[in-house]
C-alpha cells in the first residue's frame, strides 16, 4: 500500500525528477499546496498572492523506500537556509515547506531538520516550514515530468 509525501523545495521541475530515480517510488507529480485559491493556475501561483508553494506530490511503498530517505533526497536538493527563495527564484511559492500527512511524517521531519540544523552542514539554520497537508493542486500537465520531457537533467542545464 502505498503512502503519500509533499514536499516544497523551491522550483519543482529538479526535486521531481531526484523523487522519480529513487526505487520505491510509485509517481511523482508536481503541483501547489499551501495557499488559499482553490485550483490555482502556474499564473496565478507565480503572482506569489496564492500562498501556494510549488511543491512535489511524492507516492511511494514503504517497504521499499522510508520517509527518511525521501527526506534525504528533499534536503540534499534544495538550499534550506534560503528563506522563500531558490538560486533565481524567488517568492513564496519557491519556499522550503514539508507537507507532512501524518503523525509520525511530522516526527520524522522535525527530527530531520534538527539533525541537519545541529550537523554543522549549514551555514545557518534552516528555514523549512513544517505542516499539515493541504490540498494538492496538480500543476499543467506541461510541468509535469518537465525535464524528462526536455532531455534536460536539472533546471539549470
Amino acid at each position: 500500500m502505498t503512502q503519500k509525501a509533499t514536499f516544497g523545495a523551491g522550483c519543482f521541475w529538479s526535486v521531481e525528477a531526484a523523487f522519480r530515480e529513487l526505487p520505491g517510488v510509485a509517481s511523482a507529480a508536481v503541483g501547489y499546496a499551501g495557499g488559499d485559491l482553490v485550483n490555482p493556475s502556474y499564473q496565478d501561483v507565480c503572482t506569489g498572492q496564492t500562498g501556494h508553494a510549488e511543491v512535489v506530490e511524492v507516492e511511494y511503498d514503504p517497504d521499499q523506500v522510508g520517509y527518511d530517505e525521501l527526506l534525504s533526497v528533499f534536503w540534499s536538493h534544495h538550499d534550506p537556509t534560503t528563506l522563500n527563495r531558490q538560486g533565481p527564484d524567488i517568492g513564496t511559492q519557491y519556499r522550503s515547506v514539508i507537507f507532512h500527512h501524518t503523525a509520525e511524517q511530522e516526527a520524522a521531519a522535525r527530527a530531520s531538520k534538527q539533525r541537519l540544523d545541529e550537523s554543522g552542514k549549514l551555514s545557518q539554520p534552516g528555514v523549512t516550514e513544517i505542516t499539515a497537508a493541504s490540498t494538492f493542486y496538480r500543476a499543467e500537465e506541461y510541468h509535469q515530468q518537465y525535464l524528462a520531457k526536455r532531455g534536460l537533467v536539472h533546471c539549470r542545464t
